[in-house]
């Protein structure tokens, strides 16, 4: 078979390298980003502490920022190939997983990126000044909260598409793409407990993100199943001598 460049085969390895690998800085980032933004989040003098790490504070947005830029690109390159298998639910997928779940990144980033801002403002400002300033600092990060309850949502629903679309594709095995419909569910739940009762069950969202680095490695190495490929170009050809004639 054909897999020169240009190729439906070749063409289809390199899109599978390159989403596997946007996978990977996704979660390279956004793993250390909650790491380090704990030890903020919990902290009894916020702006104090952050305008003595301002450096660190800016790392953290900018490692979400990244984080939501690698995976925005991920539906942007799916795009092609699975609107050969239901258009209306790989644009489903784009506007969930490609638009509504990069405004929550950059939400979430703005919020940190705003933090050092704040910070400093509070230490060369007066006793009464700073008070204001520290309500500021509170709502920056109390509003990461439902951000991250909705992003909970959204994210999950576009991976639901995402799961589907590839399990009735064949494009990776059935069992990976069906463990990641579960872990959406999973993770779906995840959000829904967070907007009703507050609390975040971080084990939950953690099926997914298992898979993810999974489906991730099995993209670069062994690339997407070519019979499945195969035949999403003869569906989209056939598809075009139909609506031709």
């Amino acid at each position: 078979m054909n897999t020169t460049k240009g190729s439906p085969r070749g063409t289809s390895r390199k899109t599978a390298t390159i989403v596997g690998v946007l996978f990977i800085i996704g979660t390279g980032a956004g793993v250390p980003s909650m790491v380090l933004g704990t030890r903020f989040l919990n902290a009894p003098d916020l702006l104090n502490m952050v305008a003595t790490n301002a450096s660190q504070v800016a790392l953290i947005g900018f490692l979400v920022l990244l984080m939501g830029v690698a995976l925005a690109m991920v539906p942007a390159m799916m795009f092609p190939m699975l609107k050969r298998q239901n258009e209306a639910l790989a644009v489903g997928y784009v506007i969930f997983r490609g638009a509504l779940e990069t405004f929550t990144y950059m939400g979430l980033a703005l919020c940190w990126l705003l933090l050092p801002v704040v910070a400093l403002q509070s230490a060369g400002s007066g006793a009464a000044v700073a008070s204001l300033y520290s309500s500021l600092g509170k709502l920056l990060v109390e509003a990461r909260y439902p951000i991250t309850a909705i992003q909970d949502i959204v994210f999950p629903l576009g991976a639901l598409m995402f799961y589907y679309l590839l399990y009735q594709a064949r494009l990776i095995p059935r069992w990976l793409s069906g463990w990641g419909f579960v872990g959406a569910i999973s993770y779906l739940a995840t959000g829904l407990i967070a907007v009703f009762t507050g609390t975040h069950l971080v084990p939950l969202l953690l099926p997914l993100g298992l898979q993810e680095m999974v489906m991730a490695v099995w993209l670069i190495v062994k690339g997407f199943n070519p019979s499945a490929v195969a035949s999403l170009s003869a569906k989209t050809a056939t598809n075009e001598l139909l609506s031709a004639a």
